[in-house]
């Protein structure tokens, strides 16, 4: 069973609040979603583009272990990173809403998965001697 490539979710998040159809637009990402007091004294402040972002890097970890396998499967996985990565980089380049420090996280996250699927491919095909 062929599953897309898990990082269009923090794509579709972000187009969702930054467009405002969910939350408040732009604005929304620095909204405090819980403060947890420290022992040094200082709080910890939790904003809803930290929580994106630490489910982004879930999901990126996710990717990279979905990059492991190999056959077709991998491919259309590959091919999908490829246009997922493509996606974000001309949104970030062309829509000012995602010209924010965020959404380039969220590019680079992209460019990591993109180029470590290719790299745990190519060294999985080099393993994959057969000799009959």
């Amino acid at each position: 069973m062929w599953i897309p490539p898990l990082l269009i979710i923090p794509l579709i998040v972000y187009n969702l609040v930054a467009f405002g159809l969910v939350g408040a637009q732009g604005a929304g990402w620095v909204e405090p979603v819980m403060s947890i007091p420290m022992v040094s004294g200082a709080v910890w402040t939790i904003s809803v583009g930290d929580l994106l972002i630490l489910s982004a890097l879930a999901l990126l970890f996710m990717e990279v272990l979905k990059s492991t396998r190999t056959g077709a499967q991998s491919i259309i996985d590959h091919m999908a990173s490829t246009m997922v990565f493509v996606a974000y980089l001309v949104e970030f380049l062309i829509v000012p809403a995602a010209s924010t420090s965020l959404f380039f996280i969220l590019l680079v996250m992209s460019l990591i998965d993109l180029v470590a699927g290719f790299s745990v491919s190519i060294r999985a095909a080099g393993r994959d001697v057969n000799f009959n």
